[in-house]
């Protein structure tokens, strides 16, 4: 079914290209729309090394693949009918436009609705359909928690690498989008389906969200620490020089870990039998592990934890990432513009 459809990504940035990309990696014929005189912005978000003079970057090829390009203005009225003429035959749009551009442009939901009535429309908004707020990853991740729970104790806040949100709100869209292809089945009627970044951002929240409205715990900023487990997230240094870190999620990790350390006493200490009683001792619960850790070199912990069913990983930049046979998997190539171009996947399922 998926590779009959056809999708129109009207949208830009991150979010809304990535949906459209999604279904284009499964077969749907994508044409992506941009306005010829300011088109899709991420173009000319480059890194440093990159060619200037070139219209692809990086950060606009991670999230546009195996799309046909289609140069409309929509403030013309020739833009305009073409743009509708596309729609017409089209199961998917995907749009971020900012609030009341979709009116002035004379596509609005009711236009499109009589259009074509199978449509399904897919709208991502910043801060909802009634905001005219400009919305970036950046604001989001400030304004619903994340920056302030994350980062050093005795540091600033800190967003993200990658535009969680985006990215997040990305899969809520899709999620939304396929269940109306399935309600479409049954009724051959298409429908819209919203999105906002904050709603996203919120949603996203999960347990850290239950810790306050259940317990009133306002998180604070713990590194790499998880406020509910320990030890969870601890670097420790090997003894060649290596950082890992360990998910001890229960008690029979904790006690493995330990007698594999030749520590086995730890778990009858009275500061460290629970989980919960780690977590309130951590710091010298780590120190102890750490002086045990930096003993061994990284591998070979490794392959006790893998052997043990320990949860326990090497922290990678990059570069190792994708030496990785199964990372390299996922990469994907096209030429865009005479430039070949790299991505990851956006699809893990199988």
């Amino acid at each position: 079914m998926i590779s009959k459809l056809k999708v129109i990504d009207a949208s830009t940035v991150l979010a809304g290209p990535s949906v459209a990309t999604f279904f284009a990696e499964l077969g749907a014929k994508v044409t992506k729309i941009e306005n010829p005189l300011i088109p899709d912005v991420t173009r000319t978000w480059k890194l440093a090394t990159e060619d200037e003079f070139s219209e692809v970057s990086a950060y606009f090829s991670s999230v546009n693949y195996k799309k046909s390009y289609l140069k409309l203005n929509l403030r013309s009225p020739e833009g305009q009918k073409e743009f509708l003429k596309q729609v017409k035959t089209a199961d998917i749009l995907v749009t971020n436009f900012k609030k009341g551009d979709a009116d002035k442009f004379g596509i609005g939901d009711d236009v499109l609705q009589n259009l074509n009535p199978r449509l399904i429309h897919g709208k991502i908004s910043g801060y909802g359909p009634d905001s005219s707020r400009v919305a970036y990853d950046l604001i989001l991740q400030a304004e619903t928690g994340f920056m302030s729970m994350n980062g050093a104790a005795n540091g600033l806040p800190v967003k993200m690498p990658v535009a969680l949100i985006d990215v997040l709100a990305a899969h809520q869209l899709k999620e939304g989008i396929l269940l109306a292809l399935l309600e479409r089945e049954q009724t051959q009627k298409g429908k819209t389906v919203q999105v906002s970044l904050y709603d996203t951002a919120v949603c996203s929240l999960v347990n850290q969200a239950s810790n306050y409205l259940m317990e009133a715990k306002i998180p604070k900023r713990m590194g790499s620490l998880h406020p509910n487990i320990a030890p969870y997230g601890e670097i420790f240094k090997t003894a060649d020089d290596q950082l890992i870190t360990f998910a001890i999620g229960s008690d029979g990790h904790f006690i493995k870990l330990c007698h594999y350390l030749g520590i086995e006493y730890l778990p009858d200490d009275a500061k460290f039998m629970n989980n919960q009683k780690r977590v309130e001792n951590r710091a010298e619960l780590a120190q102890i592990l750490q002086d045990e850790i930096e003993k061994i070199d990284a591998d070979e912990i490794l392959e006790w934890a893998n052997e043990y069913f320990v949860p326990c990983g090497k922290i990678r930049d990059l570069r190792q990432v994708f030496e990785d046979e199964r990372a390299r998997s996922f990469i994907r190539e096209e030429e865009i513009d005479g430039k070949l171009t790299r991505r990851v996947s956006t699809i893990a399922f199988e």
